[in-house]
């Protein structure tokens, strides 16, 4: 399975969220002369007007924010940005659980279609600065926040956001979308407390995080959403549409072959263009997304030229011999490698807890020992990838050796609700390089197989109902198989039967959103302000929510408590201590096998565009702040020609399992 930065995944989706960030101490520039008040009068009670937020350290911007530093702030505006998607789209509306969302929008956030209150900044951590809201106050309990609207607001058909909006669009999307009604789960009110003011309410204080991030609510036109489409009938934002919707941000559909291709048309009056967060950036006239089957077919259609112009690269074997084809090597293709500023996701064969087999902790860690990560990197990687050993990979959130006495004092009350080696070892994954590693491994792995009641009956592992021990792993691309049948050799080789699925796009959305699978390769990506949104990834509520992310199903009494702590924390040193004292909990636990990282974000683009001399230092890079400089040749017979032959980068064939081990 591909692997990804969490700032490559978010911009391939045309996102550019930042992650959770949180709100500071710090107060960004007042824009009114509403901040009047005393320090015992109403304004003060409710907290200064503020331009931005950020929890991590103050914006290095302060109060004269006028564009990002790394933007080209005349950055000539035309032309057209292709791109590709995988599989197939059924749907312009993505916030029901059901459909397929086409590129563009996003499922969290605004993509390129809506706006939202505050936008996250490219290249600071934490930080939000004023969009829809052109300022937010809140009390010094984080009870509640206000938002004041840009009386400039306005979407696409030119009516303006109204509180009404706001109001309206938090309540549809937490009732349809269980990424939603997660992240914002401690709101229980959003009223109108001012001609253009909305405050939202909290049920707990001491939130630090919620004010800020109540800045990444998408605002959706209400009055279009209850009118009547075209056909005559209301329309329903609680099921699939391919009605082109009125939309808020810089870019709008224009036009789409249904599940095949669509394209997005800069908005020529787009309402933010002049405001800072959006000076020098989303330069292009078009943005062209075109749908291929898999990754093979993008990757022959990209080195012809004319559906990609840029790829942020995922296969190390592509990376390092894949790009010899002619348009590369007469320059028309560049490759850069650019430091990733937000740490590594954890990717990983994420287990489903809710199936029996699975729900035995050393059974999950005897999978875990089996898996050799040392032969695949040398083999498939080129040893171009790291190990991932943390749910927050390269940065200081990372758990490491054993537990700080700040730690302690929030594991010891969970003690008999947490696996022992949390105290006493520092976690650590098997080293296949180490001489005679794979028997001793493979021993470990079936000792906890026996353990876990499985024994061995012939060639398979059979439970004490004399059921065979079978596992199948899920997918959604068959060069999936290359890193999944190493893998599944190991476990044969433990008499455990593996097969190996491939389905389309659609019905892997479907499947993984119901949780019906055994394994998937997953990906976590956290930012460095980790929030409210750990709650769907690791929370007992949401294992049963279907569309949730806490794809492994836990439902961890200790994983609970530990993720009201990192919520809940007061400063950013408790945060940090919090965070790390999670971490070692589901390491422990076993819910993924992890696989691999890559500290670096690999680009490579068609010549074609210019940039700015600096990317953001948090998101590695903004597309968005490119232009296009001209175009190049594409689809040369020359191309063509190298696009039909068998792609030299491609991984060797796996060999069969070696003998089963033997006990």
């Amino acid at each position: 399975m591909p692997i990804a930065s969490r700032a490559a995944s978010l911009l391939l989706a045309s996102a550019l969220l930042a992650g959770t960030a949180l709100p500071s101490f710090a107060q960004g520039a007042p824009t009114q002369s509403e901040q009047a008040g005393t320090a015992a009068g109403p304004a003060a009670q409710e907290g200064e007007w503020k331009t931005w937020s950020s929890i991590i350290q103050p914006t290095k911007y302060g109060e004269s924010f006028q564009h990002y530093d790394y933007v080209n702030p005349k950055a000539p505006k035309g032309g057209a940005l292709r791109l590709s998607a995988p599989g197939t789209f059924d749907s312009f509306n993505p916030f029901p659980v059901r459909g397929t969302p086409a590129a563009g929008f996003a499922a969290l956030g605004g993509g390129i279609a809506y706006d939202t209150l505050l936008d996250q900044a490219p290249d600071e951590p934490g930080t939000s600065h004023a969009l829809i809201a052109e300022a937010l106050r809140y009390p010094a309990d984080f009870s509640s926040a206000t938002f004041r609207l840009d009386p400039d607001a306005k979407f696409q058909d030119g009516q303006p956001i109204t509180p009404e909006d706001v109001i309206w669009s938090f309540e549809t999307v937490t009732a349809l979308s269980p990424l939603y009604a997660n992240y914002y789960r401690s709101v229980t009110k959003a009223e109108k407390t001012g001609e253009r003011e909305v405050t939202f309410r909290f049920n707990q204080t001491g939130n630090r995080e919620l004010p800020n991030i109540m800045g990444d609510l998408v605002v959706l036109p209400k009055h279009w959403w209850e009118g009547t489409g075209p056909n005559g009938q209301k329309r329903d934002i609680t099921n699939p549409t391919l009605e082109i919707p009125v939309g808020s941000g810089p870019y709008r559909v224009k036009s789409f072959d249904a599940g095949s291709a669509i394209v997005w048309e800069r908005v020529p009056d787009y309402w933010a263009a002049a405001k800072a967060p959006r000076i020098g950036r989303f330069n292009y006239d078009e943005i062209r997304y075109t749908y291929f089957r898999d990754q093979s077919a993008s990757w022959e259609a990209y080195k012809r030229g004319g559906f990609q112009d840029y790829r942020l690269e995922n296969s190390a074997g592509r990376w390092a011999q894949g790009y010899n084809f002619p348009a590369f090597n007469d320059g028309r293709v560049k490759k850069m490698a650019v430091p990733s500023g937000t740490g590594e996701p954890m990717q990983g064969y994420v287990m489903n807890t809710r199936r029996e087999k699975f729900a035995d902790p050393r059974v999950r860690q005897a999978l875990t020992l089996a898996f050799n990560f040392q032969d695949m990197n040398k083999n498939l990687f080129y040893g171009l990838y790291k190990r991932t050993s943390s749910y927050f990979q390269g940065t200081e959130l990372a758990s490491s050796g054993l537990p700080s006495e700040g730690e302690l004092k929030l594991l010891e009350p969970l003690r008999d609700k947490i696996p022992p080696e949390v105290f006493t070892k520092p976690f650590t994954l098997p080293d296949y390089s180490q001489p005679n590693a794979e028997r001793t491994y493979l021993k470990q792995a079936f000792d906890l197989l026996t353990a876990a009641g499985w024994t061995r009956k012939g060639s398979q592992l059979v439970n004490a109902r004399g059921e065979p021990f079978t596992i199948e792993f899920l997918a959604a691309d068959p060069s999936s198989s290359r890193t999944i049948d190493p893998f599944a050799n190991q476990l044969k080789r433990l008499g455990i039967q593996t097969t190996t699925r491939i389905v389309d796009v659609s019905q892997y959305q479907a499947l993984s959103n119901n949780f019906d699978f055994d394994i998937v390769t997953d990906l976590m990506a956290q930012s460095l302000s980790p929030g409210n949104e750990q709650r769907e990834f690791w929370t007992t509520p949401a294992a049963s929510l279907p569309g949730s992310r806490n794809m492994a199903g836990i439902r961890n009494e200790a994983v609970d408590a530990l993720v009201d702590k990192v919520i809940y924390a007061p400063d950013r040193d408790s945060l940090v201590t919090a965070v790390h004292a999670l971490d070692r909990v589901l390491l422990w636990n076993f819910y993924v096998v992890p696989q691999w990282n890559n500290p670096e974000i690999w680009l490579s683009y068609w010549n074609k565009f210019g940039m700015p001399e600096k990317q953001p230092a948090y998101a590695g890079i903004d597309p968005f702040s490119w232009w296009v400089k001209g175009e190049v040749p594409v689809n040369t017979p020359a191309d063509a020609a190298a696009a039909e032959k068998a792609d030299p980068s491609a991984p060797p064939a796996i060999p069969p399992a070696q003998p089963p081990v033997t006990p």
